[in-house]
């Protein structure tokens, strides 16, 4: 492999107060994201008692290359002589591509048993499935919108390209479906956490809380509304916060995506200040009825191709959000079209 080829990765290392090291391999998971994947080890480094692999990265050659990478240098750097042979456990935090897409990669591999959220069961074992409802559901999403058939940023087609991709190359059995408060392998305590996904799980190990892309440390995960996919939205989100917030003895959460949160309450506090913030906003938007697609447009008036789906999708969960709460009505126009408009 040439240098030019080389993988990007970097490995840090983290031990728990009862002797379990944490193992963080940042991988490229697509040309400008990064994805956190972890291996946890426990016992005599010379011959682990135990090992598990939470999440695999994405299906993308440079991803798996430096999954690969990061892991043998798991063994050379740091002497734990883990193998695929030996893993004890696979889990998978949420089915999403830079999350779960490697993980036919990983099975065939290691024959260690996976774990994710039920509700995760079906999208890995049939990812046809979920692609096909998904493509089944586009016209529907682009009415309900708002969104014009052609505009500038190209919305309509792009929403329609989104609802080709498939989350992961083939379906993958999973061997045990994990539920809110389940302990897994009599080590790992599972949260479930929906909003960003209506599958994802959190995982604590002792003072550690692996956060996956509910709490991040610079951005705001990704949402959609619940009327789109049940589970998802930011009403979903905020009672999610409040789910991990009641924890006691948690001294640091590890994201799916960048560093370490020693300071992960103070970050719970931020997120709720910011989109508190933008609920203001968008009922300053909302004094005569407007579609999400029109109040994405006045809350961005400088919004850029590449951000617009992803604006798009946040503006409808929290307008979905205020309109549950109390705080806009909702009705619809023209086409089905779901219209928003402050209470008065």
């Amino acid at each position: 492999m040439t240098e030019a080829a080389a993988p990007s990765f970097s490995v840090s290392r983290l031990e728990t107060r009862q002797g379990q090291r944490l193992y963080t391999l940042s991988l490229r998971a697509f040309e400008h994201m990064r994805v956190n994947v972890f291996l946890m080890v426990e016992g005599d480094p010379a011959r682990p008692s135990y090992t598990a692999l939470i999440d695999t990265g994405s299906a993308l050659e440079f991803c798996t290359a430096g999954l690969l990478a990061g892991l043998e240098a798991v063994r050379r750097d740091y002497g734990e002589a883990w193998s695929w042979d030996t893993l004890s456990r696979i889990v998978i935090t949420h089915p999403h591509p830079d999350h779960v897409a490697g993980l036919p990669f990983v099975r065939e591999r290691t024959a260690a048993p996976i774990a994710a959220h039920a509700l995760a069961v079906p999208a890995i074992e049939h990812p046809e499935q979920r692609q096909q409802q998904a493509a089944a559901l586009t016209e529907q999403i682009i009415r309900e919108l708002g969104v014009p058939e052609h505009d500038s940023f190209g919305t309509a087609e792009r929403l329609r390209r989104r609802g080709q991709k498939q989350m992961l190359p083939c379906g993958i059995p999973v061997q045990t479906a994990l539920q809110d408060g389940d302990g897994l392998d009599d080590r790992w305590t599972v949260l479930y956490t929906p909003g960003h996904e209506g599958a994802q799980i959190c995982l604590r190990l002792g003072e550690v809380l692996l956060s996956a892309d509910h709490l991040l440390p610079r951005n705001s995960p990704p949402l959609q509304p619940a009327w789109l996919w049940a589970g998802h939205g930011l009403t979903h989100y905020l009672a999610s916060l409040d789910h991990i917030e009641r924890l006691e003895g948690v001294e640091v959460a590890l994201g799916g995506h960048d560093e370490p949160m020693p300071h992960w309450r103070e970050r719970i506090a931020a997120l709720r200040q910011r989109y508190a913030q933008r609920g203001l906003e968008l009922l300053a938007q909302a004094g005569t009825p407007r579609s999400a697609y029109e109040l994405t447009l006045a809350l961005h008036p400088r919004l850029r191709p590449l951000q617009a789906l992803l604006l798009l999708d946040q503006t409808a969960s929290l307008a979905e959000h205020l309109a549950l709460t109390g705080q806009l009505d909702e009705g619809r126009g023209a086409g089905g079209v779901r219209m928003y408009q402050t209470r008065s």
